[in-house]
């Protein structure tokens, strides 16, 4: 990888800096570009957040024709849960209702809400219903197998080894009580020879509900921008949680990346996290990542130093 500093997870090395090219707008061929240019920086891991990154991957991989090309593909919770049948997704205003009412004082709503993040795609960027669900409804919602596996059917282990499971239906369901449905898909990912990586947007809520859960790392947002919801209690949890973690949004959505070796030197050295995946929007802004992400040293396994 041409000198960018790695980690091991689950015995394959890794990366400390992922790059999530997302080109603004994100027209596919914009996505190619970017995918073939880093690939020439050296990159040979890619995080892959929607199926028109994965669809880049895959050509890249075509035209290379190099197998140690790997990604890491995304699933959200949403895609294994249902309730009545019906996907979760239906119920989003009522589930959204659920969550603001059971989770979020007016205090907290307030500061989301200055700081733009209320209506963003990391907590409620659609309507949300006067209704509730009930506990009995909340009981009722089950893992749905045959929509996991379709799901999981767009990927392969050989290519997309590491599964990022969760997203916002990550917290969602955290906040629901319902960790059962998502060690579920864990569980079923390992089964179809996956690596799962449990990830989520709340961090100091979902941390702490999340560690029973038997995933091979967590990733949460994680800078010194914010930290959802507090930094402080955010890097109290990251220094004693004692399981892989990955940083996400570690320049606070790329508005940090300017100042790359601050943002890196906090996750890295101040809170010994392993890995980050970053979002980046040009060559440029990936070049000068990189060459900051080569300061820092590989870590050997087994260890968190």
């Amino acid at each position: 990888m041409m000198g960018i500093p790695t980690f091991v997870l689950e015995g394959r090395r890794l990366p400390r800096v992922i790059l999530a090219w997302t080109p603004r707008p994100p027209h596919p061929e914009s996505i190619l570009a970017l995918t073939r240019k880093a690939y020439d920086l050296g990159v040979a891991c890619f995080d892959l957040p929607t199926p028109r990154h994965l669809e880049a991957f895959r050509e890249l991989k075509a035209l290379t024709e190099d197998d140690s090309l790997v990604g890491i593909g995304h699933l959200d919770a949403e895609e294994g849960a249902s309730l009545l049948g019906r996907p979760l997704r239906q119920f989003e205003s009522g589930l959204a209702a659920t969550l603001q009412k059971n989770l979020f004082p007016p205090h907290l709503i307030r500061s989301l809400k200055e700081r733009g993040l209320w209506t963003s795609r990391r907590f409620f960027d659609s309507p949300i219903s006067s209704e509730v669900l009930t506990q009995k409804e909340i009981d009722r919602i089950s893992f749905d197998l045959a929509r996991f596996d379709r799901a999981l059917s767009r990927f392969r282990p050989t290519e997309t080894p590491l599964l990022l499971i969760g997203e916002r239906y990550g917290d969602w369901l955290l906040g629901l009580g319902r960790a059962d449905l998502l060690q579920k898909m864990i569980a079923r990912a390992k089964e179809r020879g996956f690596i799962p990586i449990f990830s989520a947007n709340w961090t100091t809520f979902a941390l702490p509900k999340a560690k029973p859960l038997e995933a091979a790392a967590y990733a949460v947002p994680i800078n010194r921008a914010w930290s959802l919801f507090r930094l402080d209690l955010a890097c109290d949890l990251v220094k004693k949680f004692d399981r892989c973690l990955i940083a996400l949004s570690p320049f606070g959505e790329g508005k940090l990346s300017v100042r790359a070796r601050e943002a890196l030197s906090f996750l890295f050295e101040e809170l010994k996290i392993p890995c980050a995946i970053a979002e980046m929007t040009s060559e440029q802004e990936g070049q000068r990542v990189l060459k900051v992400a080569r300061r820092f040293p590989s870590l050997t396994p087994h260890k968190r130093t």
